[in-house]
């Protein structure tokens, strides 16, 4: 303990370095890769990025937001130079056995399909309008985009980005305002298809969902893999929209899978606790859900932790410096441990409705937007 501790207290001050450029060290939700992104060059969206932000208030923001994580992290290193070695030793007690327990909780009884739409609102458009399929294009405006096909992202074009960011990278892209009332009927329609398979699925947006197939394959005495094809070319047969999936014992992990085949793939990850192991060990702990920017930061920086199984390793750091809630959250992820249970044995607790649209000062826009919003949340409230 004490080597590796006075090893990563020597990592400190690591964040501070100088980068060559000020680019480089500039990194906001717009440089985090999707799916379809593996090919763009991630310095030269950095540098637009940058270049196109600075001196915007947007770009204030995130300099605010850099200088917390920093403070943030310079306090937990500050902690963790407290620590001492018997310290150390009841940490590494606690977590081993907390680490066991949560072990002995494992349940591979269960078979979680998450199906997630590929870049649906973009889709629904191009259904709609043949004339953009093989175009670069993105759904939203020039303040902020919704989503956009692979054929943008393949210029570092994403959701989340402002489009006259995403228009310096590609010149040529297309921009498509959003139109959700088209979205929800094409979600609604997908939605039909989960139902045969998992009445009581979980629907975690419009664009993607969370089913129990235990059943379904039991009853059919067919392989996970066959459901989760016949599901997806139903969606496709029925929509005209493809989508992607991922099939593992619990959702958090059937979540993950989801996403690496895409897009129009799947993956199956068995039920097997070795297998599991395996595929959580080489992990980036980005791709964890719950895991955001900060807590990337944090995790990277302070404890050199980047890949979930790492998260085992430094059991002892996580118990000592994050409260038990979190601990175990990470000791699960290092397990690969998720929510395995039937929706039936829960209820929703909350309901909200959200759009995005550009900044004003309007007090009759602000009113007429959040009029919008209460009816479409009176309309969800009514479902339930």
């Amino acid at each position: 303990h004490e080597s590796e501790k006075r090893a990563m207290e020597g990592s400190e001050g690591n964040s501070d370095a100088v980068s060559p450029h000020p680019w480089q060290s500039y990194n906001t939700v717009y440089t985090t890769a999707k799916a379809g992104m593996e090919g763009v060059d991630k310095e030269k969206v950095q540098r637009v990025v940058y270049e196109m932000s600075k001196g915007s208030k947007y770009f204030q923001n995130e300099e605010r937001k850099e200088a917390f994580i920093k403070q943030k992290i310079d306090n937990m290193r500050l902690q963790f130079s407290k620590l001492s070695h018997s310290d150390l030793s009841h940490y590494q007690k606690v977590a081993e056995r907390r680490i066991l327990e949560l072990e002995a909780s494992r349940d591979l009884s269960r078979i979680w399909l998450h199906v997630d739409m590929d870049a649906f609102y973009a889709a629904v458009e191009t259904l709609s309008n043949p004339m953009l399929k093989g175009k670069p294009m993105a759904v939203g405006s020039m303040s902020m985009l919704s989503t956009a096909n692979y054929e943008a992202r393949k210029f570092g074009v994403r959701s989340a980005m402002p489009g006259f960011i995403a228009r310096k990278l590609c010149p040529e892209l297309i921009l498509v305002p959003t139109d959700f009332k088209k979205y929800t009927h094409y979600s609604d329609l997908t939605r039909k298809v989960f139902q045969r398979y998992d009445p009581n699925f979980i629907a975690g947006s419009l664009d993607e969902a969370y089913l129990d197939i235990t059943e379904v394959c039991r009853e059919r005495n067919v392989k996970s893999e066959e459901i989760a094809q016949e599901l997806r070319d139903s969606v496709h047969e029925e929509t005209g929209l493809t989508c992607s999936a991922g099939v593992a014992s619990n959702r958090l992990l059937a979540k993950v899978c989801s996403d690496i085949n895409k897009p129009n793939g799947q993956y199956v990850l068995p039920n097997d606790r070795l297998a599991i192991m395996t595929f959580i060990s080489s992990l980036p702990i980005r791709k964890i859900g719950g895991i955001g920017k900060v807590t990337e930061h944090i995790l990277k920086e302070v404890f050199g932790i980047n890949t979930c199984e790492q998260m085992l390793d430094k059991g002892s750091y996580l118990c000592a410096l994050f409260s038990q809630s979190t601990a175990d959250f990470f000791y699960s992820v290092g397990l690969g441990l998720g929510k395995t249970d039937s929706p039936q044995a829960s209820f929703r607790k909350s309901i909200s409705n959200e759009r995005t649209f550009s900044a004003t000062e309007d007090e009759v826009l602000l009113q007429k937007k959040l009029g919008i919003c209460l009816v479409n949340y009176c309309s969800s409230f009514r479902e339930f």
